[in-house]
């Protein structure tokens, strides 16, 4: 994981959330206990973070997980973000 405040790069998976957002933390630990390589934009420190992340899910929901396809998901269940990471071949 690499904490950033600039746009990701179009083969990156970037995760928007905050510390305080029970969501967030559990899709981060699945992304970290899959060792998923993925950029965490951290909504409390970066100052257009939750502007990126309403830009891209049309919403304030978070955590919001936008993929190289340039799709994303937003509060996805483990199994929706299993299913997606699988999909993008970075699981199997």
């Amino acid at each position: 994981m690499t904490d950033l405040a600039a746009p990701p790069a179009t083969d990156r998976i970037t995760m928007y959330g905050a510390e305080w957002c029970g969501d967030c933390r559990r899709s981060k630990s699945l992304l970290d206990g899959l060792d998923v390589d993925y950029d965490y934009v951290d909504l409390e420190a970066v100052e257009d973070g939750a502007d990126r992340a309403r830009a891209i899910s049309g919403r304030t929901s978070i955590p919001v997980i936008h993929f190289p396809d340039d799709s994303h998901v937003v509060e996805p269940t483990d199994a929706e973000l299993r299913a997606k990471l699988t999909e993008l071949g970075r699981i199997k």
